[in-house]
């Protein structure tokens, strides 16, 4: 095989040519694996469902996505018949680790009732520093209060209430029923109050 002139033009042609292939390539192993993929989150969303609810029959899961500070996170949240906070679950999330991620345990601290939410009644639960009364995770305001307006937001829908601020996608999980119902994302200017 001869060997190709080292032009600016071969040059070029080669790099198109490899980067033809490895696109090809990693669409090829995405489209393998997205039936996989979806599978774990209805997995793990079908975990988090049995985890918030606790063995509670009469409970309802609702899984709510906001914008935090590192992007969107979403969240199942299991409430009682009367509306009290069974437990929440984590789905996924890209908060700063160390910081922001603490919500994933944070807020059902039993230990420390100003930070905790299990068993209160959601709709209006807001961070000490806005006047609330729910203690925000050190340095990670923001994420605070993205979590708490996702749990309000899952209140909400609770209550078939259309909430204007909060979760960009809920889902309301009763039984093996899911329902899907789009509302307004997080606006920019509630974001840089940090």
């Amino acid at each position: 095989m001869a060997k190709l002139e080292s032009t600016f033009k071969n040059m070029v042609l080669s790099l198109v040519i490899i980067s033809m292939v490895a696109a090809g390539a990693l669409a090829g192993v995405y489209i393998l694996t997205l039936e996989s993929i979806n599978a774990q989150k209805i997995a793990k969303q079908e975990a988090a469902k049995k985890a918030v609810l606790a063995g509670h029959e009469d409970g309802t899961a609702i899984e709510a996505a906001v914008d935090g500070f590192g992007g969107q996170f979403r969240v199942m949240v299991g409430f009682d018949a009367e509306g009290n906070i069974l437990g929440y679950e984590i789905l996924e999330h890209q908060e700063t680790p160390g910081l922001g991620s603490h919500m994933t345990h944070w807020f059902k601290n039993a230990d420390k009732p100003g930070q905790n939410i299990i068993g209160r009644k959601g709709g209006n639960l807001t961070v000490s520093k806005d006047g609330g009364d729910v203690d925000a995770i050190t340095a990670a305001t923001i994420s605070s209060r993205a979590f708490l307006k996702a749990v309000n937001q899952a209140y909400a829908e609770f209550h078939g209430v259309e909430a204007h601020t909060g979760a960009s996608q809920l889902n309301k999980v009763q039984g093996d029923e899911v329902q899907e119902e789009v509302v307004e994302q997080v606006t920019e200017t509630e974001a840089k109050d940090e």
